[in-house]
């Protein structure tokens, strides 16, 4: 099925409850119109503890968690994620890097008890030797954002936005492979709250797909590559991104840039650019009639980044 329903969202948020932190909300402006999601308070430093919970707990509740644990081949907040909700259950992780990963993440990761694996150059290397480590001892296959479990607890963010914000109009979320997006689009229909799904302009898995009218592969060659280089959107961020209430927008990297540093400069924030995405449309021109006299709340999804980049403006 390529719809993800609000009830699997429902479902998610009980599932998690109490295991996850509740996101804040702060103004964004001085008006009441804009405001911040802050997930990045969140654990491991974004919104992939909610769907890394919610997987690996449905396996639980089912019995269907082996001996051998699970595994994942991600270097960034995915794996950061599963190996966080694998060592709250007591459940053995395995996470595939590849041999270019940063040391520090090798070693946040090992922080969880993961034990990690370094292969290959490249994510597809890491990745053929996780599913081979899979296949050969029963681990759990995890993913990073292609998975129901996974869009639904990502999900669920909407719902604590809502309780905060009850008349909220529009939620703004950036979009790489499209977990977040799928989950959050499938609460905000339930409620009749608008979305916009922002992506880099050379890292529009999303946009392209609605173009051609099903899911593309893509050239990505962004800044915010890390988090949003997905080269083909899901086909369950695909079908929400179809619905009326939808908007995909596309901002470039020097907004990007511009919104990131902003947060610094105005608020001390530091946060990736895959999170600063969502901003820099809303504070784009362009994109002015997308959110124009709307209540809305811009998701900061992440802060897995390196600030020494970001300087105080003078």
């Amino acid at each position: 099925m390529d719809q993800l329903t609000y009830a699997e969202v429902k479902a998610a948020g009980e599932r998690i409850a109490g295991r996850v932190r509740p996101v804040a909300v702060a103004p964004g402006d001085d008006t009441g119109r804009v405001w911040l999601a802050l997930e990045f308070l969140q654990h491991t430093g974004s919104f992939k503890a909610r769907g890394a919970q919610n997987f690996l707990l449905a396996h639980a509740e089912a019995g269907t968690l082996p001996e051998a644990g699970v595994t994942i081949a991600s270097g960034g907040n995915a794996g950061l994620a599963c190996a966080w909700a694998a060592h709250e259950l007591g459940l053995r992780a395995t996470v595939f890097l590849p041999q270019t990963a940063p040391p520090v993440k090798v070693a946040r990761l090992r922080s969880y008890g993961a034990d990690v694996r370094l292969a290959g150059t490249q994510y597809a290397e890491a990745l053929a030797a996780c599913e081979e480590f899979a296949a050969a001892g029963g681990a759990l296959a995890s993913h990073a954002y292609d998975h129901p479990l996974i869009a639904a607890g990502a999900g669920t963010v909407l719902e604590e936005i809502r309780t905060q914000l009850p008349d909220l109009d529009t939620v703004v979320v950036s979009v790489g492979g499209g977990g977040l997006f799928a989950g959050v689009a499938a609460a905000a229909r339930e409620h009749g709250v608008r979305v916009v799904a922002v992506e880099p302009v050379h890292s529009r898995a999303l946009n392209a797909a609605l173009a051609a009218g099903r899911p593309v592969d893509v050239t990505v060659d962004s800044v915010a590559a890390d988090a949003l280089g997905a080269r083909r959107a899901t086909a369950l961020a695909v079908h929400a991104a179809q619905d009326p209430g939808v908007r995909s927008l596309l901002v470039s990297d020097e907004a990007i840039i511009r919104a990131r540093q902003g947060l610094w400069d105005e608020r001390r924030i530091a946060v990736e650019h895959a999170a600063a995405t969502a901003l820099a449309a809303v504070e784009a021109a362009g994109a002015a009639d997308a959110v124009h006299g709307e209540r809305i709340a811009v998701l900061l999804c992440g802060a897995n980044t390196d600030p020494s980049d970001l300087v105080a403006a003078p």
